[in-house]
């Protein structure tokens, strides 16, 4: 089963009728910041670690299962947001990034749920002022906005949803 973690937003007005959006930062531990159609924003991260008993495509099956839970629980998601890795360390990050591309997409097509990558450089740039922040500083980026990530994956989130929603989804 998929662990999960949750950090609720601080005291935000709430935008009544706004479109549900999902961000997501793909990897083993997924992060993920929602904001939900009266204004709440909420974030985590899930954990998408294979046990020892579990098949290869396991992890994949799991994503999709927590996708169409949340997407139950938030009501009919408006778009997603995913931050779009073209280069990894290592190929096993590679491979696991490629499956829950792959999983996201094909469950957001047929979902009818538009979804867009944002290069890691764009990401970076709007929450720090630098294209190629470390990881400490997209956990400060998000701290000064008064959430409290468990991890940069949970930063990472947070700093796409809010380039969404400052921008429009890159409208503006």
């Amino acid at each position: 089963m998929a662990q999960a973690s949750l950090t609720p937003s601080p005291p935000i007005a709430p935008a009544r009728g706004t479109p549900v959006l999902l961000a997501l930062d793909l990897g083993t531990t997924t992060g993920w910041a929602l904001r939900a159609a009266d204004g709440l924003i909420t974030s985590g991260t899930v954990s998408l670690r294979p046990s020892r008993y579990d098949g290869g495509g396991m992890r994949y099956v799991r994503f999709r299962g927590w996708l169409e839970r949340l997407a139950a629980d938030a009501g009919p998601i408006g778009a997603i947001h995913f931050e779009e890795v073209r280069r990894h360390v290592g190929t096993d990050a590679a491979h696991v990034f490629g499956g829950l591309l792959a999983t996201l997409t094909a469950w957001a097509e047929t979902t009818g749920v538009p979804y867009q990558g944002v290069p890691v450089g764009t990401i970076k740039r709007h929450a720090t002022g630098k294209g190629n922040a470390p990881k400490a500083a997209m956990i400060a980026a998000a701290r000064a906005r008064g959430f409290d990530p468990a991890d940069d994956n949970e930063a990472d989130a947070i700093a796409i949803l809010f380039w969404a929603i400052d921008t429009a989804g890159g409208v503006q």
